[in-house]
């Protein structure tokens, strides 16, 4: 039974709303996103879980109890959930361990330095608890952080970018360490972000929002390799789309050649369609069949991200090692490395699920 349901709500400012029909279950123990661009209500969504929004239509159930209708809305410190912000919102004058205890009220001295000193322990912070917040660093204030909101052993916990102020470094360490965490505590939550890196390494399940409403709501492994809107697949794992016409149902004439994948597409044979190809799909090959030249580069490290120009003039993205370093305007020999091919009817902006026989 699912701990949180989001049913069919809509909610926004001044009467206009900012999302839309939104549904989504969140199961216990089970840690979630919503991912999407800058304005596409991601935030707004989790303030109406947290009862900082009404919701204008629909309703909110935790534990299977209302707490959101457009006739209630249970005020956030009665719903037992924990909020981690993206500006930590630590207490200055407060230490550490005194930020940490700041929720635990009711609670005896004993049971509260219990708890304390496990969240420090389990934070990685268990030799600061007598430290102020400025005397620490951004991860270590954000680590802080979490720990208060896990204090008092919320049902559900909600966190709004709580990793964007990081390097990208820290960022991903912490990601997964909040994960862990997480999961160890047992406790359900639900990540907003636009980064999908983020999103990938710490949930369970995946929602990208667009225009106030979820698109796709699945694994990051479906996501990435069945993506069922062209928004989905735009936004995922930075796609670009080739022209192709479908031979069979697995094999589509396209500028890169005939191409043949391993799943068979639902088009009707004869039809144009839009190919999505992803930088890990083209390959470095000196014998490859496929000529471009190099447009644009990004060094990442272990990897070299290019731009590659065809003949044709289209532009594709490609992954290579980072000891093949080309400079700009090179000609480069490539080839194809993908078996699994998505294809959408041309123009089109979902893609049908039902392979033609």
């Amino acid at each position: 039974m699912p701990l949180l349901k989001v049913e069919n709500i809509s909610a926004g400012y001044d009467g206009e709303p900012v999302i839309d029909a939104l549904t989504f279950h969140v199961n216990r123990g089970e840690i979630v996103s919503l991912l999407g661009p800058s304005g596409c209500g991601k935030t707004t969504a989790l303030r109406a879980v947290a009862g900082f929004e009404p919701v204008l239509t629909g309703q909110i159930l935790l534990r299977d109890r209302p707490v959101s209708t457009p006739a209630l809305t249970l005020p956030p410190e009665q719903r037992s959930i924990g909020m981690v912000f993206q500006d930590y919102a630590l207490f200055p004058h407060l230490t550490v361990a005194d930020n940490i205890a700041f929720g635990l009220h009711g609670k005896t001295i004993v049971d509260r330095r219990v708890q304390v000193e496990h969240l420090l322990d389990a934070t990685g912070l268990a030799n600061m608890g007598s430290r102020y917040p400025h005397e620490l660093s951004g991860g270590q204030q954000q680590r802080v952080a979490l720990a208060r909101a896990l204090a008092p052993r919320p049902a559900l916990l909600l966190m709004d970018e709580p990793f964007s102020n990081l390097d990208i470094d820290l960022r991903e360490r912490l990601s997964v360490e909040v994960r862990d965490l997480l999961k160890s505590e047992g406790i359900s939550a639900i990540l907003v972000t636009h980064d999908q890196h983020e999103a990938f390494a710490v949930s369970d399940k995946v929602g990208v929002m667009h225009h106030g409403t979820i698109l796709q709501w699945d694994t990051p492994y479906s996501l990435y390799h069945e993506p069922n809107h062209r928004f989905v697949a735009d936004f995922i794992g930075q796609g670009r789309f080739i022209d192709g016409v479908v031979r069979t149902p697995q094999t589509f004439d396209t500028e890169l050649g005939l191409l043949s994948g391993n799943r068979p597409c639902s088009e009707t044979i004869g039809s144009e369609v839009e190919i999505l190809v992803r930088p890990d799909d083209i390959v470095p090959d000196h014998d490859g069949d496929i000529v471009a030249t190099v447009r644009d580069k990004a060094f990442k490290g272990a990897e070299i991200l290019y731009t590659l120009e065809l003949p044709t003039g289209t532009r594709l993205l490609s992954l290579f090692p980072s000891h093949h370093d080309h400079h700009l305007g090179d000609t480069v020999r490539v080839r194809m490395a993908a078996e699994h091919l998505i294809c959408f009817a041309r123009g089109a902006h979902n893609r049908s699920t039902e392979p033609i026989l």
